[in-house]
């Protein structure tokens, strides 16, 4: 399984790679939107999750791209993040997301699940 990790928090990222590999999932990172859209032109994951805070491009504007490109309908986009406000889950369903898990309440094993889940059989 193929993962694109997009998140900007240094330690989140870090240790949420480290436990993805620990599973035998090919991952790859980027820190900030902008980054993420320029991985996806050489790396195509099968499951995104995707910070929605972050510096230079926000989570909502890389599924507002994403979805510009066609890239959510091939791409499981997990938006992983502290906002869980209704307004939020929703506007990012709206913009393609297939899930939403809030990283304030923290379980790897739910989160992989819900990964796995998501991943194309």
């Amino acid at each position: 399984m193929k993962i694109l990790l997009v998140e900007d928090d240094t330690f989140f990222r870090e240790f949420y790679s480290t436990k993805l590999r620990e599973q035998k999932a090919e991952v790859e990172t980027a820190s900030n939107g902008e980054e993420a859209l320029e991985k996806l032109k050489t790396y195509v994951p099968d499951v995104m999750l995707l910070d929605i805070i972050m510096p230079k491009m926000d989570g909502f504007e890389v599924l507002k791209q994403m979805g510009q490109l066609q890239l959510t309908n091939k791409i499981s986009v997990l938006v992983f993040s502290t906002l869980g406000q209704e307004q939020d889950v929703e506007r990012a369903r709206l913009l393609g997301a297939k899930g939403y898990v809030n990283k304030s309440f923290f379980d790897f094993e739910k989160l992989y699940a819900r990964i796995t889940a998501l991943a194309p059989k």
